[in-house]
């Protein structure tokens, strides 16, 4: 019997599509007519839009990798009867230590350090005081379950909380705030950690960079649309903020090059969940939410959650 055939519609790492391969046949987008294909593949940071979807009669289930829904027309799903998961908690606890390293990482200048003693600089100058963290205040933008996980980091690291959100959860043991100008006032650190889309789109604009001013850090995991590059890039070369930490841009991979010679920037290539640990539950995740899909059993079916598969 011939393998049921996945509809590839971004482009995969090399350890799912190895692990897919094993169990079904890989049709590429575009390479042929996709029809009485029931199943596709897509990633966070492609998603996949309504006029995809209607392109796809007999597509029943979009596997996503990653958190992010922001680019996945969960309405058009439902009303065209196409089940969505994706992986909502294999990511939490690394994306939420890479937010603590990146923190530690720009108010401390470890980068900066690495490449000052690999420059021969160390002996004839001797390197600009860092920041330190210990009681100062983490105001974390978007307290979903990642957002809850760097904020108990840094309260277990003696740090002051204080986040915002769309509505606030008096169930958690931090200080709520109404808005990010106001959570930007009072942080030493401002972490980004909320869903893209146009609710947060500009999020961080020059007022809240503003409000963060020259002694206040961001770091954002969350999405590069959540951030006004050009007024976070003019925060940055005039020193109106003291550095940043970010993992996510606008137009990522090609990131705008004014941030490349900026000292008080630390990039990192969208890499936050990169561990072999998450990679492993990511895949495992997928695997087992389409195999259920296949028999009919139920799995988390963020589109049209009375549905339960479709074997």
């Amino acid at each position: 019997m011939i393998p049921e055939p996945i509809l590839l519609l971004a482009p995969i790492p090399a350890d799912l599509r190895a692990a897919l391969a094993e169990h079904y046949t890989l049709v590429e987008k575009g390479a042929g007519p996709a029809e009485g294909i029931r199943i596709a593949i897509t990633t966070g940071m492609t998603g996949a839009d309504a006029a995809l979807m209607e392109s796809l009669p007999d597509l029943r289930l979009i596997a996503s990798q990653g958190v992010g829904l922001d680019k996945i027309d969960l309405s058009a799903a439902g009303r065209l009867g196409i089940a969505v998961c994706h992986t909502p908690d294999e990511l939490t606890e690394d994306v939420a230590d890479f937010a603590i390293g990146l923190m530690y990482a720009a108010a401390r200048r470890i980068v900066e350090a690495d490449r000052f003693v690999r420059d021969g600089r160390w002996g004839p100058e001797r390197m600009g005081l860092g920041v330190g963290l210990s009681g100062k205040t983490v105001g974390v933008f978007g307290m979903g379950k990642i957002g809850q996980a760097i904020a108990r980091r840094a309260a277990g690291l003696g740090m002051a909380v204080a986040w915002s959100g769309p509505r606030p959860k008096p169930e958690l043991p931090w200080a709520f705030l109404p808005d990010i100008a106001a959570l930007a006032t009072v942080a030493d650190v401002l972490v980004l950690a909320c869903p893209g889309g146009p609710a947060t789109h500009h999020a961080v604009d020059a007022r809240v960079l503003a409000a963060l001013g020259p002694r206040g850090f961001l770091v954002n995991i969350a999405r590069g649309s959540v951030v006004d590059e050009a007024a976070l890039l003019a925060a940055l070369e005039g020193r109106t903020i003291a550095g940043a930490g970010l993992d996510v841009f606008a137009t990522e991979p090609k990131l705008d090059p004014r941030f490349l010679p900026l000292e008080n920037a630390v990039l990192a290539p969208h890499y936050a969940s990169l561990t072999g640990e998450t990679r492993q539950a990511i895949i495992g995740r997928l695997l087992a939410d389409i195999g259920r899909f296949r028999a009919g059993e139920p799995f988390l079916n963020v589109a049209t959650p009375a549905t339960v598969g479709a074997g």
